[in-house]
């Protein structure tokens, strides 16, 4: 079992990695749906990329109805819900900062992707958030919205970097070769 969590600065695109690692799951013989915990009252819930595709106004306020707050009762419930969840494979979708919320919400998760579109300036500092919570760095991925493809790494440490170029709401990169060698990543530490 892998809880996931995804973490990383405000506006890197941690939820459209979401949706893009959510379909490459999915389409993957012999695995379950992939859970998805969404745990940012932000209101771009698990349906919101798919809803973009459709109807991106219709979408945007939807979720501008749905936005809310951090709420000690909140964040109580997502992290009761993350350490209840006995899926094979959860992705976890947190809030943008890292800060004592986030760090109870994931106290029940297993593992992080980190995600910026500044990774020298983010990445030291979500590395320590993962310290902190006890979660393993299984991926550092630079979210580069004006590069022209997608570059893929796995070093000795077995942690898996690259870069995914052009993540934007409502399109699919569920085939793009980061997002789906990042999904065969997860999946093999969801099956071990």
């Amino acid at each position: 079992m892998a809880k996931i969590v995804l973490g990383g600065p405000p506006r890197s695109g941690k939820s459209c990695l979401r949706q893009g690692l959510k379909d490459a799951v999915r389409g993957w013989p012999g695995m379950p749906y992939p859970f998805v915990i969404t745990a940012c009252p932000d209101g771009e819930g698990a349906w919101f990329q798919e809803s973009m595709a459709l109807n991106p106004a219709v979408a945007q306020a939807c979720k501008k109805t749905y936005k809310g707050r951090f709420t000690p009762e909140y964040v109580q419930e997502i992290a009761k819900s993350v350490a209840l969840c006995q899926e094979p494979l959860t992705l976890i979708d947190i809030g943008g900062i890292p800060d004592e919320y986030n760090r109870l919400i994931v106290r029940g998760a297993t593992h992080i992707v980190l995600l910026a579109a500044d990774p020298d300036a983010a990445f030291s500092v979500w590395r320590q958030f993962a310290s902190v919570a006890g979660l393993q760095v299984v991926a550092e991925v630079h979210s580069d919205y004006h590069a022209k493809e997608d570059t893929v790494a796995v070093g000795p440490d077995g942690v898996l970097r690259g870069t995914i170029h052009h993540l934007e709401r409502g399109e699919p990169v569920h085939e793009r070769p980061l997002v789906l060698a990042l999904a065969r990543h997860l999946i093999e530490l969801a099956r071990s």
